[in-house]
């Protein structure tokens, strides 16, 4: 019995329709010839230690006790944007927000958060409270980024603002790594911040 197609021809579909569709995160990559694998990633680690971190550790918890987050946009500006900017400001690398991406039909959209420096890429995918489809999400828009750079392994990251959820693609082998391990704001803010500026210095 030939399996169903989900993604139609001559139908078009944003980032935004990936996190939309019931289906799950292994049948839609595998319409771009990816497959999904889950499992604990070495990820790059930087040794540098942020010197504003505590400042941002106590804004990042003032932010938790008294701003209410139940939108992706609350969630974006007091808990994403403040460690992102840190971080590129740490690095000197760009961050663009909402940077538009079209590869084709079905690769298309705008990405949250975009940082680069020379060789060095990272996308974030920002969320309101659901990380495992805003995974696929992220996945489908590195899969569209590899094209794009033509760039042999991505690292990107999905985060609802108080917890961050890493993933790699390599477009060699055709595969993306979710990573199973989630980092907590502000308790790992540490470990976080070394995780991303290792992956822009790397």
């Amino acid at each position: 019995m030939p399996k169903t197609k989900i993604l139609q021809e001559g139908q078009s579909y944003t980032f935004r329709s990936y996190f939309e569709m019931p289906y799950e995160a292994d049948q839609i990559l595998a319409e771009f010839g990816y497959t999904l694998v889950r499992s604990r990633l070495v990820l790059p680690k930087s040794e540098q230690r942020l010197e504003q971190l505590p400042e941002l550790k106590q804004r990042l918890e003032d932010t938790l006790l008294l701003i209410g987050l139940s939108s992706e946009a609350a969630r974006r500006e007091a808990l994403v944007f403040p460690v992102l900017l840190e971080v590129a400001r740490f690095c000197q690398c760009q961050i663009r927000i909402e940077y538009p991406l079209s590869v084709n039909n079905w690769l298309k959209g705008n990405l949250d958060y975009f940082l680069r420096r020379e060789h060095s890429l990272l996308v974030v995918e920002a969320k309101n409270d659901d990380l495992s489809r805003g995974f696929t999400q992220l996945a489908v828009e590195l899969i569209a980024l590899a094209q794009a750079e033509e760039q042999e392994v991505l690292y990107g990251a999905v985060t609802i603002g108080n917890a961050w959820n890493f993933g790699t693609l390599d477009a060699k082998q055709c595969k993306i790594t979710q990573d199973i391990t989630l980092y907590r704001v502000p308790d790992d803010l540490e470990q976080l911040t070394q995780i991303l500026v290792g992956i822009i210095d790397q």
